[in-house]
């Protein structure tokens, strides 16, 4: 399978993921949508997406003129099924993609906070590996709310931190592909 990894800068790569794709034989194909033209892309040509973090917030439109053609890049991936999974910033993008908000915090989470997951991510293909509470690396200052018709699979003190929308989208605003390096950087 081909896999569509869209990056938002050079500090928010693939991370962990990239392994992941590489040791289950699937091919990943890294996006720069900051910094390079779209892919001719058709329906077919990738069995997922994967959006990542970056500096900028989802409503910086005026300096970021690419965050509303990324928009509707995520309208049409949700439309066809396609499996999606959003970390922060793109958990934030995929949110807004599907109607629901997203706004600045009261407070940021930056560093190591603890999460929760909900009594539904027990059942949540993707999530229910988890342990019910644990400790992951935040970065962000904006927080997404779960989208109509979607459900919450995981929260902080602060705000919503995972959604499942139907079959085939997630969004969590923690960072599960960090590694070492990326940290330390």
């Amino acid at each position: 399978m081909n896999v569509l990894a869209v990056v938002h800068g050079t500090d928010a790569p693939p991370g962990s993921f990239g392994d992941v794709v590489a040791e289950r034989g699937h091919r990943l194909d890294t996006w720069s949508i900051a910094t390079e033209p779209a892919p001719p892309l058709r329906a077919d040509d990738y069995g997922a997406v994967l959006l990542f973090g970056g500096a900028m917030h989802a409503d910086e439109e005026t300096a970021h003129p690419w965050l509303g053609d990324e928009r509707r890049f995520i309208e049409g991936v949700i439309e066809r099924g396609t499996p999606l999974l959003g970390v922060c910033l793109g958990a934030q993008l995929a949110a807004q993609a599907a109607g629901a908000a997203v706004t600045r915090m009261p407070e940021p989470e930056v560093g190591w906070h603890e999460v929760g997951l909900t009594a539904e991510a027990s059942r949540d293909p993707v999530l229910g590996v988890l342990p019910a509470r644990f400790t992951a690396f935040q970065w962000h200052f904006y927080g997404f709310d779960v989208p109509a018709g979607g459900c919450e699979l995981a929260r902080s003190p602060v705000c919503p931190q995972a959604f499942r929308l139907g079959d085939a989208v997630w969004g969590v605003q923690f960072h599960p592909e960090v590694t070492r390096e990326i940290v330390a950087a």
